[in-house]
């Protein structure tokens, strides 16, 4: 998808003295503008700069969705900025400020919100403010940026949260903690999705997860392997996990280690998946997610930010 830039500046900076800042940037797309934050330090020039991708859902620039704000990724951003780390966010396509990008659920595709991210590691490069790309690929956003990252325009890449399975095995993997019937009806499904066969006749019950319209999204995205592709980087990875996450496991992190043995595997007590100090419980842990003014963990910036900032 080619993707042309417009700058709209929020805060104009002039390069000679660079004071820290904020701009919307929009990547605007053959299928609508896409809207995203540039946040810059306060510094002498180069500095490295990190691409900042959500996860799953209807997922904003912040880590925001309409069922709740927690401001995860806009804290992030906002840490890092503070180390002399420059990051841009974006709102996926169809979501917040990219929602005139979306795409009808029958034509969208698991490589349409790779090439989003491609087309924003192109931007950054464009920009000589940056001596380095790092991808930081939240939840679902790992693994785009786990493909992503195999552009050799990045120099580093960070997953956070990230699935260590294909998403079918995950599918199957949740699927068994209902009745044996939805099993049962369920994998034949499964099996025709991962050959790239679309299945018509759906149960009624499972119409919800397997309706007609979102199964090309599915095949699309049940070709990506997060081991396979993961084991293709050849730059330095970093890979972090809470132990207090009820999203993804500290064994997804280690299925990920171990398809790049290489990489760095940093695992912090007590976080959960938006980032935040939150205990095992589940009803408690689900509450930090509505909760933005809890600050996110600050190991969690320590790691990523002495990651980034290692040459």
């Amino acid at each position: 998808m080619k993707a042309h830039i417009i700058f709209i500046i929020g805060f104009l900076v002039a390069l000679a003295a660079l004071a820290q800042s904020e701009e919307t940037i929009t990547l605007k797309t053959e299928t609508g503008n896409i809207e995203g934050t540039l946040t810059m330090p306060e510094i002498k020039l180069p500095f490295p700069v990190a691409l900042i991708i959500a996860g799953s859902g209807p997922t904003d620039r912040d880590g925001n969705n309409p069922m709740m704000k927690n401001n995860s990724l806009k804290m992030l951003s906002s840490e890092l900025v503070k180390k002399g780390i420059a990051s841009l966010r974006y709102d996926k396509r169809g979501i917040a400020k990219s929602q005139q990008a979306g795409i009808k659920e029958a034509d969208l595709r698991f490589e349409d919100y790779i090439q989003d991210a491609v087309s924003w590691v192109q931007f950054l490069k464009q920009n000589k403010s940056f001596s380095s790309i790092t991808v930081i690929g939240h939840s679902e956003g790992s693994l785009i940026g786990i493909v992503v990252s195999q552009n050799k325009l990045v120099g580093k890449f960070v997953s956070i949260a990230g699935a260590g399975q294909a998403a079918d095995q995950i599918i199957r993997e949740q699927l068994k903690a209902q009745p044996q019937i939805v099993l049962d009806q369920s994998t034949p499904i499964l099996d025709e999705l991962i050959k790239g066969n679309k299945v018509e006749n759906v149960p009624q019950m499972l119409f919800s997860l397997f309706r007609p319209s979102v199964q090309p999204y599915m095949i699309s995205w049940f070709k990506y392997d997060p081991q396979t592709e993961i084991a293709k980087l050849k730059k330095p990875t970093l890979i972090v996990q809470g132990t207090t996450d009820i999203q993804v496991s500290v064994e997804d992190a280690k299925r990920l280690q171990t398809a790049k043995p290489d990489a760095k595997l940093v695992i912090i007590k007590g976080m959960n998946h938006i980032f935040k100090d939150a205990e095992v419980d589940r009803m408690k842990n689900l509450q930090t997610y509505n909760q933005p003014e809890l600050p996110i963990n600050n190991d969690l910036v320590e790691a990523i930010s002495s990651f980034v900032l290692t040459k």
